[in-house]
């Protein structure tokens, strides 16, 4: 047998080393934060404070993450660029809030950000005017889609809900492109709720990506059609929790099933999920239920780990977050939700 020469033996090494790594080396991934209103404490639910964002911005500073827009880190997972940290700032509704006290914090340290919009209510009581969203495009701003009324899509008839989700798209769109002179590229699903076909209308529309309300960190093996994010608001905006999010990686699975989000009549949905092991310390895995508590049966063979995830109880909520996080043998940590919506409770 003829000896394989230095150059290709390396090459080899290089290709087949750890192979059942749980996340291989060219894997880029981007941590997505969402936020509502800013300095604003008679909404503590969806409020941060200044002190708080700004604190949040440093962080990122401070350890050499590249802040990108939605669009553009989407583009950035896409790309033969080299692998950086990398995080998103995304506000929803676009309220007063925003342009008054957290653009001014942006600017301050050089960061863009995606706000997403809901058309219907630009410029009445707290929302930002249509001058103050042109004026914050020139200033590193992306404007995303968020629908025209930011309804309960999911809790119009079946018969009329498609066609009115997929109009208000359209007219949104529409809107935009004559007030601002741009066409959004990402979306952002109002409450973060969504089923199968509405999934696909926003496929089918065009958009690179859009942004959802489970948890989590987007890798390039993500569904953009729903891409996680970690809500910032003062419950969740102490500094530790926001690094924690900062520094956690997606955990990649091979196969998810169900893949809806819609809550089963029964109220006690089972989630399987099936990813390489790799360095990941499974003995260390956990589960979490909003509202409930966990029942999980961990399986591991040839390489791979499968769970089963179901609640030991009916749950009650209108979305209830399945979340496991697990760390590998350096001490990172790994993060994966599903959203459970159920359209039934009010």
């Amino acid at each position: 047998m003829t000896a394989l020469s230095g150059p290709i033996m390396l090459m080899l090494s290089l290709l087949f080393s750890n192979p059942t790594s749980s996340v291989a080396t060219n894997h880029k991934e981007v941590v997505c934060f969402v936020y509502h209103r800013f300095g604003d404490n008679r909404y503590p639910s969806t409020n941060i404070s200044l002190a708080d964002f700004e604190a949040h911005l440093q962080y990122l500073r401070d350890h050499g993450y590249q802040v990108l827009t939605f669009a553009d880190a989407i583009d950035y997972l896409q790309s033969n660029q080299e692998n950086r940290k990398t995080a998103v700032i995304t506000i929803d509704d676009g309220y007063k809030s925003f342009y008054a006290n957290g653009l001014p914090l942006l600017e301050k340290y050089g960061y863009p950000a995606t706000v997403f919009i809901n058309t219907e209510t630009v410029g009445g009581g707290d929302y930002m005017s249509w001058f103050e969203l042109k004026d914050a495009g020139n200033r590193k701003i992306e404007i995303g889609n968020h629908t025209h009324s930011h309804a309960y899509f999911l809790n119009l008839p079946e018969n009329s809900r498609y066609k009115t989700f997929d109009d208000e798209i359209r007219q949104s769109q529409k809107i935009i492109k004559e007030q601002l002179g741009l066409t959004p590229t990402t979306f952002a699903y109002p409450y973060g709720e969504l089923d199968p076909k509405m999934e696909a209308i926003i496929r089918n529309e065009g958009f690179k990506a859009a942004a959802a309300q489970n948890s989590g960190v987007i890798s390039a093996q993500s569904n953009l059609m729903r891409c996680p994010r970690f809500p910032m608001s003062e419950s969740y905006a102490a500094l530790d929790k926001f690094s924690s999010k900062a520094r956690m990686h997606a955990l990649v699975t091979k196969e998810e099933a169900p893949t809806s989000f819609m809550m089963p009549e029964h109220r006690r949905p089972e989630l399987t999920l099936r990813f390489v092991t790799g360095a990941l310390q499974i003995k260390q895995l956990q589960c979490f239920i909003q509202g409930g508590e966990c029942q999980m049966t961990i399986t591991e063979k040839e390489g791979e780990t499968s769970l089963k995830l179901t609640s030991a109880g009916k749950l009650t909520r209108r979305r209830t977050l399945y979340t496991v996080t697990v760390p590998d043998k350096n001490g990172q940590w790994y993060w994966y939700s599903h959203l459970w919506i159920d359209p039934s409770v009010k």
